[in-house]
């Protein structure tokens, strides 16, 4: 289920079914492995992204007009925890030359950072909105209980300063830090979450967040890939992150980023052998954010990453 524009593509053998298809008047989803596009202008892809919907600074009107304008020959946006601009972004890439993919960025209970990216999901379906009506409230526990910490380890924020670079109501971490960064507790949102809001330090609040294993079978049940993000958070090497992608494959993980913003050359080439060697999907995308994390581009990141169009089907987005 990806959104087309107005590209035209080859039809090979079949359509997904049509009560899968979410804009069947208007618009038509086929498997990737069953199409082809007839003039491959484009050749980079983008499947890792954040709206104003989570932390981002772009609608996700203005991200896939950024998209198309740029170049890019797909997008995928992966909003934290909530799937709210879904449609606005799929609305906007009818009619654009440019695949567009619905995502989610799943945030998971672990020692260090893990989160679990859902590509091609049915954000429409039953599991899914219940499940991202729950993160939502479990987030606004999360951030009462953050200002709460930052304020006894003698920060002197509120959730009111927060909002103010929230034009949504899906307030974060990035936000709180953005606030941290004005009153000068910290020169930039990096340090922020390094000195106050990653795991373990004194505002991190890691209560109500799901495993990575509810993660994976939720983005199942919405007919979705499942894909880990940023593995180099997880502050595992070798043999012990072989072992750690391993047990997630054995309860359903489907892939993980090779290609990422912050990856040396070295940690990408590790992360996509480990990813060949165990039989798993590859994906990449940037993390972009706009202003709430200026130094990285949409589609390149530091701005020499390149992500390959190959990738989506290779990916090959239909799961049934």
């Amino acid at each position: 289920m990806f959104c087309q524009g107005k590209t035209r593509y080859v039809l090979r053998t079949r359509y997904v079914p049509l009560e899968l298809d979410m804009f069947a008047l208007q618009t038509r989803y086929v498997t990737f492995g069953n199409m082809v596009k007839e003039e491959k202008m484009r050749k980079y892809i983008d499947l890792h992204t954040h709206s104003t919907c989570s932390d981002g600074s772009f609608t996700p009107k203005e991200l896939i007009r950024y998209a198309d304008e740029i170049g890019l020959y797909a997008i995928a946006l992966t909003d934290h925890d909530n799937t709210d601009g879904l449609s606005e972004a799929e609305n906007e890439a009818k009619g654009r030359d440019i695949i567009f993919i619905p995502g989610i960025e799943l945030s998971c209970d672990y020692e260090s950072e893990l989160h679990i990216v859902g590509l091609n999901i049915d954000y429409k379906c039953e599991a899914m909105v219940k499940a991202t009506d729950k993160f939502k409230e479990d987030r606004k526990i999360r951030n009462i209980n953050t200002i709460k910490r930052l304020n006894a380890a003698g920060v002197d924020i509120t959730l009111e300063e927060a909002f103010k670079y929230c034009p949504g109501d899906a307030l974060g971490r990035a936000h709180i830090a953005k606030v941290m960064v004005d009153k000068g507790y910290c020169s930039t949102v990096k340090e922020a979450f390094k000195k106050y809001l990653g795991k373990g330090k004194p505002g991190y609040s890691n209560e109500l967040r799901i495993s990575s294993y509810e993660a994976i079978d939720l983005i199942k049940r919405a007919g979705g890939i499942s894909i880990l993000a940023h593995c180099h958070y997880l502050g595992l090497e070798g043999e012990d992150f072989y072992n750690f992608v391993s047990d997630l494959k054995n309860h359903g993980l489907d892939g993980l980023e090779g290609y990422y913003t912050e990856y040396t050359d070295e940690q990408s080439d590790f992360f996509i052998k480990t990813a060949e060697s165990l039989g798993l999907k590859i994906s990449g995308g940037t993390d972009f954010h706009g202003a709430m994390k200026p130094t990285i581009s949409l589609g390149t990141g530091f701005g020499n990453l390149k992500i390959p169009e190959e990738i989506l089907s290779k990916l090959q987005m239909n799961n049934n």
